[in-house]
């Protein structure tokens, strides 16, 4: 595609001027204009087009890859800071502006030497995932194009990539926020809580997960493979990323107001929306971090329910005050098996989160079919024998139990807590057998896709 327009100076700093760059229309399109067919657009199976720039890098060492949706305020300042950070970095680098934009942004772009994916899918998520194909650098940027995030300062990132880190997060508070650049309720509600949460669920020290400025390998963002559509993207990246077992930093970056005269879109699309992105974070959170809500607190139910029924087995026992009765024996099996089961969900959730397949490669070897068959069957058949012991009492005393018999009372509850087991475990055991077949089934076909 050949460019006619002459770029304008690059803005110098985070000082915000609300003019717009201005410039010859090489189309003779105006705002609100959707692009048209272009020489030089490569056309693809799903309707996403890539359209090149005149002077497009050959061999990029680092891919800009940053989602825009009508951004023509901004967009050519955005490119210039990327050629800057590329330059100040001493690397080759191409700018790809995924664009479903329906303004000149499409257009500015790529007259100032970006390439645009225009893809007609809207959202941060699916902007990711269209690009991938076309990104042909070893090292991946992303961020916003609204001039919020200084794509001026990209050393920091590729000396983390170079230095053998696949995934480098950027860090508003580890660097700066100009002031009226967060929202109140942004910067000290919303993100701190979502945040805290993030780390308590799956051990992690972040302390900014929704910053969008961000690098990895292009390796590192194939294999986090994003299905996430929307805002939850950023969610899903880094905790893929942590179930990859990816070596992970963070930086200090700096993050601007919007510059004078530009909507965000999150104000384009209602109040709502920030509550609504912060809601469909959480769930991508509790969702592939499941097992912090069943294996270490069924773990914990585990042990005092079964130290309990085991306790009250040989029959009633008193722990200082509290008398430790057939009813109290009864809640202690209800625990139990509350807390197994919350084991063995747990560990199904691992399974299906595991992207490496080395922990479920070390379940499937604990609960080995033929180990677990036998365990299961003891367990039965253990479980059987106490209360066959408590039928025969109770046929001997005329279909009545005496006071006399409350050991054996006992001692057949814990054999109805060992029925349940077994059979919770043996089934387990074939659901874990299964679901990991499936996982490994559907991996092998999406490999050889």
């Amino acid at each position: 595609m050949r460019q006619t327009a002459t770029p304008p100076e690059a803005g110098s700093g985070p000082a915000h001027s609300g003019a717009e760059p201005s410039m010859p229309d090489p189309f003779g399109l105006t705002a609100g204009t959707q692009l048209p067919d272009v020489p030089g657009a490569v056309r693809t199976p799903t309707d996403v087009r890539l359209i090149l720039p005149q002077d497009d890098e050959s061999n990029p060492e680092v891919s800009i890859v940053v989602p825009a949706l009508n951004e023509e305020r901004t967009i050519v300042e955005f490119v210039e800071w990327c050629k800057q950070g590329l330059a100040s970095a001493g690397v080759l680098g191409e700018i790809i502006i995924v664009s479903s934009s329906t303004d000149r942004t499409d257009l500015l772009a790529v007259a100032h030497g970006a390439r645009v994916l225009a893809t007609p899918q809207r959202g941060l998520g699916r902007a990711y995932i269209d690009a991938v194909p076309f990104v042909r650098g070893k090292y991946v940027i992303v961020g916003d194009a609204d001039c919020t995030y200084d794509f001026r300062e990209l050393g920091p990132f590729i000396d983390q990539l170079r230095h053998g880190y696949d995934f480098v997060m950027g860090s508003r508070f580890r660097g700066t926020i100009e002031p009226k650049a967060m929202p109140p309720h942004h910067r000290y509600f919303g993100t701190p809580i979502t945040n805290w949460i993030f780390n308590l669920v799956v051990g992690s020290h972040f302390t900014d997960i929704h910053c969008g400025m961000r690098g990895l390998t292009r390796d590192a963002l194939v294999r986090i493979d994003l299905k996430s559509q929307g805002w939850e993207y950023a969610s899903e990246m880094i905790l893929k990323s942590l179930h990859l077992g990816l070596r992970t930093c963070e930086i200090p970056i700096h993050f601007y107001r919007d510059r004078n005269g530009r909507v965000s879109t999150v104000k384009r699309r209602g109040w709502l929306t920030p509550w609504k992105a912060g809601w469909d974070s959480l769930r991508v959170m509790f969702t592939f971090g499941a097992d912090f809500f069943l294996y270490k607190p069924g773990l914990l139910l585990s042990i005092l329910g079964l130290g309990a029924v085991a306790l009250m087995t040989p029959g009633p026992d008193r722990f200082g005050s509290i008398d430790l009765t057939t009813n109290t024996q009864f809640l202690a099996v209800a625990v139990s098996v509350i807390g197994v089961s919350s084991v063995y969900l747990g560990i199904l959730a691992k399974i299906v989160n595991d992207l490496t397949g080395m922990t479920t490669a070390k379940w499937l070897s604990v609960f080995s079919y033929n180990r677990m068959f036998s365990v299961s069957a003891l367990m039965t058949l253990v479980g059987l024998a106490c209360n066959a012991v408590l039928v025969v009492q109770f046929v001997q005393d005329g279909e009545t139990l005496p006071s006399s018999a409350v050991h054996i009372v006992h001692a057949a509850t814990t054999g109805i807590l060992l029925v349940m087991l077994g059979f919770l475990t043996f089934t387990f055991t074939l659901l874990l057998h299964a679901v990991s077949a499936r996982l490994t089934r559907s991996s092998t076909l999406t490999a050889g896709i």
